[in-house]
């Protein structure tokens, strides 16, 4: 009887008997049923907040992933999916938030959505002038919860309870007991009557509580009293409109603020899409295009000069390293020591050069002081603010650039150098005519990074004067040594932190350095052909 043959095409039985697959198709499906029930939950909460830019994105995502688990043509993007999911949350919404927020008046005062807006400002109450005024007693329960018991002016008693309409019950009723001569219980059912000491202690938490329901609410006022408040404005949502209950002014939305006929706002604010108008006035308001200006040019001017400087001091040491006869062990040594400013933490390293710096106790301005008399005023004018940055940035960066020149040095042959003194060329026409060139090539777009690097090194700025000194006169917080990136952080989380202003500049700034991204790779080429013509 003749067997079959096991490597024959078709005949091998499947690796995984039915119930393994079928056990591993459920747990897929409760994974997903997991991940389906918290997104609901999370959209669920977006779409009442009208959250809609997030809305959009959980709803792709995890209709994404729910996809390619159940479709089987899409396995390949299963050992994807996590890495997708991460890239659009951490990298793309980020980015097309950005975005989004340039075109609102997204700020401090204006961070909710329209029904966020809404209900705060419905929760707010205020204590009409006829209101009465009570004398409480607190009860609190095991589990934390509060009750209490009022009296008023007339001698009529209440109890009161938060989210339950405001009861009068006499002794034996809602689990009141005895009364006291000053007709409070001496016990409450389920709570346990506090003195006055304990009072104190739970103030805090008293006084941020609402007793009883609309329109009956109960605040506690003080240690003593406590009055019944009513709700301050009530929204029409036929009418888009807000009624100040207290006054009868009514407030109607106007640029993310209820707004009253006088021109009054209420606080807090919604954002809405404004359009271009925080472009506009970018380019066109004097009072923000001046310093923006001013920042724009110290940016460009602080990330050339820092590239130009560092690379040619790198280069310096690079070539006398290269070219000198030493011995090879002198040689690392040397390379060694010069590398410490790159291996000494950042932060660090900008502290101690501020401290070096220091107007009062800085070995940089004792020195100068004892030769010139003059204390260099490190931080307190503009000229020697910049350039005490550039010359730490120039001590930060050296080590770096003397070890990619190095590196590329190596690559040259020699041969070159050989034809070109044949030919009669200095060694200042070698370096210009073969040195630069071929090392330009290696180095090149890593000279376009670090230029991104300073144009956009926070750390530094922040860390020696945080952007300072100050220019006066300006609506946004801005420095002289400022950068475009500090002056965005300054502008969304000092002051009023204008959120919708600084993506607006974040974008400038994404623009600028795509323009710089997109000269680096004409000049790559241009360098790239005097490579092959030498």
């Amino acid at each position: 009887m003749s067997r079959e043959n096991p490597n024959v095409k078709g005949s091998q039985e499947p690796l995984t008997s039915p119930g393994l697959s079928v056990g591993i198709y459920l747990l897929r499906l409760l994974g997903l049923a997991i991940l389906d029930s918290f997104a609901l939950w999370f959209l669920y909460h977006l779409y009442q907040d009208q959250v809609w830019f997030m809305f959009v994105v959980i709803l792709v995502i995890t209709m994404g992933i729910n996809l390619v688990f159940l479709i089987e043509r899409l396995h390949p993007f299963r050992w994807m999916s996590a890495g997708l999911s991460l890239m659009i949350l951490l990298v793309i919404y980020p980015l097309g938030f950005t975005i989004y927020n340039a075109f609102t008046n997204y700020n401090q005062t204006h961070l909710l959505s329209k029904p966020q807006a809404v209900g705060a400002l419905e929760n707010e109450k205020y204590l009409p002038g006829d209101a009465p005024v009570y004398s409480w007693t607190a009860f609190r329960s095991t589990e934390g919860s509060f009750a209490l018991w009022l009296i008023s002016p007339d001698g009529e008693t209440f109890l009161t309870i938060p989210g339950e309409p405001l009861q009068q019950p006499r002794s034996g009723e809602a689990g009141v007991g005895m009364l006291d001569d000053k007709g409070i219980p001496t016990t409450l059912n389920g709570y346990i009557r506090l003195s006055r000491a304990d009072s104190v202690k739970y103030l805090t938490e008293l006084t941020n509580l609402q007793f009883g329901i609309e329109p009956e609410v109960i605040v506690v006022m003080s240690i003593s009293k406590a009055a019944r408040y009513e709700q301050k404005y009530t929204y029409n949502p036929e009418l888009d409109q807000l009624l100040d209950n207290e006054t009868g002014v009514i407030y109607r939305p106007v640029d993310g603020n209820f707004t009253s006929p006088s021109g009054e706002q209420l606080t807090p604010g919604f954002h809405i899409t404004v359009g271009w108008r925080n472009f506009s006035k970018l380019f066109r308001s004097p009072a923000l295009r001046g310093p923006l200006l001013i920042v724009f040019v110290w940016t460009l001017t602080f990330s050339l000069l820092s590239v130009l400087f560092s690379f040619s001091f790198g280069l310096i040491l690079a070539l006398s390293l290269h070219r000198s006869l030493l011995p090879n062990w002198t040689k690392k040594s040397i390379r060694s020591v010069l590398l410490l400013p790159f291996i000494i933490p950042f932060f660090l390293s900008v502290l101690i050069w501020r401290g070096m710096l220091n107007p009062n106790i800085g070995i940089v301005d004792r020195f100068t002081e004892y030769l010139f008399h003059w204390s260099i005023p490190w931080f307190t004018d503009p000229f020697w603010a910049k350039t005490g940055i550039i010359l730490i940035n120039v001590w930060l960066s050296y080590p770096y650039m003397m070890m990619i020149s190095m590196g590329a040095l190596q690559s040259i042959p020699e041969d070159l150098y050989e034809v070109a003194e044949l030919d009669g060329a200095t060694s200042w026409q070698q370096f210009w005519g073969i040195t630069l060139p071929l090392l330009l090539i290696s180095v090149g777009p890593l000279l376009v990074f670090s230029f991104a690097g300073s144009f956009n090194n926070f750390g530094l700025i922040y860390l020696y004067n945080y952007g300072g000194p100050p220019i006066p006169n300006t609506i946004t917080p801005a420095g002289y040594t400022d950068i475009l990136i500090s002056y965005v952080y300054n502008t969304a989380f000092t002051g009023n932190g204008n959120y919708s202003y600084a993506s607006t500049v974040t974008i400038v700034i994404f623009l600028i350095l795509t323009i710089f991204t997109l000269l680096q790779f004409k000049y790559t080429r241009i360098w790239e052909e005097v490579y092959k013509n030498v």
